[in-house]
């Protein structure tokens, strides 16, 4: 068996077809490819078989095979190079160490950064907000909720909250939270953070382009001034098959 046969016939192992199922065989198999991503069955930067092999491995039409890999192209999950064939999209890295936006992480990777704004108002905080950033009764928060993409793809779901004290209004924050922080004098210098691992809702996954219940990194961020303050309490959830997060670690002597 071949290296292509082997990886169709463990991805239909744990992900088999069903021609019987309403779902249409395009579909099946974008989810088939998808959850091998997720599940590490397909690694970053991987060559996906040839949509001959795909086709004849996983028993359906060429047709269907490539529909099923322009939606994955479109979304995202796999790139095209002329001339090589189809690859699994590389993963974006982000150290543990540094506090940096988003927007940052991706220009030090020559990687075009990009938001879809959901939700950019000024409000009342709600109990958790008004704990994380020990704001008294009345304060006003800027609430900034973004998709977050990274050369088009949907990398993150970003909710940021300001006090209004500092961020006067949502509209001064462009591209970048944390540069229209730094022009108002208020770019944060530390901050703690809470990672988890979580299940996307039909919403969220909607959103990113990955299927409902698929992985995501929960990170919860609050972050403060040189004098304590705290300026930013911001919770996103990031893609799991497109995301790594490094920490360096030494041993404490």
């Amino acid at each position: 068996m071949n290296a292509s046969a082997s990886l169709l016939a463990r991805l239909l192992t744990a992900f088999p077809l069903d021609p019987s199922s309403p779902t249409p065989l395009y579909h099946q198999v974008q989810q088939l490819l998808r959850r091998g991503v997720e599940r590490g069955l397909l690694a970053p930067e991987q060559a996906i078989p040839a949509e001959r092999d795909l086709a004849q491995g996983l028993g359906v039409s060429r047709v269907t095979v490539r529909k099923a890999l322009d939606g994955l192209v479109e979304d995202g999950l796999l790139s095209r190079r002329q001339g090589a064939g189809t690859f699994v999209s590389p993963r974006v890295e982000q150290p543990l160490s540094y506090l940096t936006s988003f927007s940052e992480d991706m220009s030090a990777r020559g990687i075009q950064a990009g938001a879809v704004w959901l939700e950019r108002t000024l409000s009342i905080p709600s109990p958790e907000e008004a704990m994380a950033l020990n704001l008294s009764p009345g304060e006003e928060v800027v609430r900034l909720h973004r998709l977050r993409t990274a050369d088009g793809k949907p990398m993150a779901l970003e909710l940021a909250t300001v006090p209004r004290a500092l961020l006067p209004s949502p509209e001064l924050v462009g591209q970048s939270l944390y540069q229209a922080l730094a022009r108002l004098g208020y770019r944060p210098v530390r901050a703690l953070q809470r990672l988890r691992a979580e299940s996307l809702s039909p919403e969220q996954a909607r959103l990113l382009h990955v299927s409902a219940g698929a992985p995501a990194l929960y990170i919860e961020r609050r972050s403060f001034l040189a004098d304590g303050r705290p300026v930013e309490f911001t919770r996103s959830h990031y893609r799991g098959d497109a995301y790594d997060f490094v920490a360096e670690l030494k041993i404490d002597r």
